[in-house]
Parts: structure tokens; sequence; C-alpha cells
């Protein structure tokens, strides 16, 4: 009887801290951050293979033209039984490196976008000249009592 109670309290406490960790996913993924950080996943995978057809489809037959014909895809060494392709190597940081130049350019342009325009500082108000010497005859009282 008390093995039946024990099981039903402790039943009960798992299921309490399991709705507990849903209702916290559950405002995980309401969070704007969680979406953003998603959409920046898929958009950037699908830029990436935008990028990856410029490097394979025209960047890299250029190079190779550019070089002698040399196709980096192809560029390997066999030490015994292992290939090693270093093609594939230099063709991925090529890449990497267009990349890198594509979201340096984006950001720095998305930056100049939302940057807002630096407010001009507002001049001075120009005292009448009424307002200045009584400001230097009220300074010359000041001083005047301070000596005595």
């Amino acid at each position: 009887m008390k093995k039946d109670i024990d099981l039903k309290k402790e039943k009960e406490e798992m299921l309490k801290k399991g709705g507990k960790t849903v209702s916290e996913f559950k405002k995980f993924i309401a969070k704007g951050n969680a979406v953003d950080l998603a959409v920046g996943v898929i958009i950037g995978s699908a830029f990436g293979k935008i990028v990856s057809s410029i490097v394979d489809d025209i960047l890299m037959p250029i190079i190779g033209v550019i070089i002698g014909g040399i196709d980096f895809s192809n560029l390997s060494i066999k030490i015994g039984e292992a290939t090693i392709t270093y093609g594939n190597f230099i063709q991925n940081v090529i890449d990497f490196l267009i990349i890198a130049v594509c979201i340096f350019a984006i950001t720095k342009l998305l930056g100049k976008l939302n940057r807002k325009p630096e407010k001009e500082p507002e001049p001075e108000p120009v005292k009448e000249p009424n307002t200045v010497l009584l400001e230097e005859i009220r300074d010359l009282l000041k001083e005047k009592q301070n000596v005595e």
C-alpha cells in the first residue's frame, strides 16, 4: 500500500517537472532570439550553396585557366594506401574566404543602412550685449565682496 502511494507521488512529481520543462521550452521557442537564429541558419545555408556554386562553377575554372589549367578538385597525393585530396581543401579554403568577404560586405552595408544620423550639436544661444555686461558686473561685485 505504501509503495503504491510512493509510486503515485513520484509519478506526480515527474509529471510536474516534465510540464515545467515543456513550458520552459515553449517560452524559449517563442522568444525572438531562437526564431532569429533559426532563420539565420537557414538563410546562411542557402547563401553557402550560392557561394559554393560561384566558386565551383565560375571562379575555380577561371583560376585554373590562369594558373595553367590545373583543376584543384583533382589535386591529390597518394601515400601508401591513403589518398590525400588537398585540392578539395584548397577549394574549401577559397570557399570560406569568399563567404567571409561576402558576409563582411553585407554586414558593413547593413551597418551603414541602420546607422542613425548623428545630431549636430546645438549652438549655444547668443547672449545679448546687455546680458554680458550685467554678468561681468555681477562677477566684479562677487570678487569685491570676497576681498573685503
